[in-house]
């Protein structure tokens, strides 16, 4: 049987150069025929759900860091999602009763869990349930195994450098009513990343000029609880941008913008790198 080809993409070198690894779970534009007939709502409106272009900031930033970039939607399968806790009842057949109700997780309760729910101004964006099967297929073909690349190149960062820092790009609608923040750092409250990295990585934020907030209201999601040792010095951290920064006025392509947000996502991996290789430095010197 020959293997389904993987639903995201690698940049890098086998063995890595750079402690620094990234990840663009939501950038993907790619909607399986096997999605279409199942909506609801035209396709088009659930480019919502998207971190729209991201990606174009991601590569334009990197250099020789390992990169993994998501190629399918996000409304298919959401990578920042658990497979077990985030599995909705109202849209998956096979999930857990127990997930509903006040026992639901946050994401599911806000019908953006494992299989988002909704989007594109539908409360259920499926015209039905899900089977166990279909969903099992999504979480085997797509979502473990972009897990078990970022787990795979984080392994491989920390056995070369003695440290290995996740860096998980995201962006955001502005936020308006909310905070005035355009620039949002999460770091799980503390729980994916030393205190030092998080507060470095927010003065190149605020070297830049633009207003900050950490962790509020985005402290990064599954990719980061999976992934993040900080103890055992693998530390992750979730950055998310105002789309408002790098695409159009119409918040749908590219903009004026990409060149500074490429710029600031830049000296951000330096940063990181920086605080890694001159960890691995006093470490070697001790």
């Amino acid at each position: 049987m020959i293997p389904a080809p993987l639903s995201f993409r690698r940049f890098g070198p086998a063995d890595p150069v750079s402690p620094v690894v990234v990840s663009v779970p939501h950038a993907g534009r790619d909607y399986p025929p096997a999605m279409l007939s199942l909506l609801t709502v035209p396709v088009a409106r659930l480019t919502a759900l998207e971190d729209r272009y991201v990606d174009a900031v991601a590569q334009g930033a990197r250099r020789d860091e390992t990169m993994l970039v998501a190629t399918r939607a996000r409304g298919w399968i959401d990578l920042n999602r658990s497979p077990v806790r985030d599995r909705d009842p109202q849209v998956d057949a096979g999930a857990d009763p127990r997930n509903a109700g006040h026992a639901a997780s946050d994401k599911v309760r806000s019908g953006i869990g494992l299989i988002p729910r909704r989007a594109g101004g539908a409360d259920n964006m499926w015209r039905r349930k899900l089977t166990e099967t279909e969903v099992i297929e999504r979480i085997t073909t797509d979502h473990a195994p972009y897990h078990a690349a970022v787990a795979a190149a984080l392994a491989a960062a920390h056995a070369r450098f003695g440290i290995a820092i996740l860096l998980d790009l995201h962006s955001m609608p502005p936020l308006v009513g909310l905070t005035p923040a355009q620039i949002v750092l999460g770091d799980r409250y503390g729980r994916s990343a030393g205190g030092q990295l998080t507060e470095s990585i927010a003065a190149v934020v605020r070297h830049c000029g633009l207003p900050l907030a950490i962790n509020h209201p985005y402290a990064g999601g599954h990719i980061l609880s999976e992934h993040a040792r900080p103890r055992a010095d693998i530390h992750a951290l979730q950055l998310e941008i105002d789309r408002s920064l790098y695409l159009d006025d119409a918040l749908d392509r590219p903009g004026a913008g990409l060149g500074e947000m490429i710029a600031l996502v830049r000296a951000v991996l330096d940063r990181a790198s920086d605080i890694a290789l001159n960890t691995t430095r006093r470490i070697a010197a001790e």
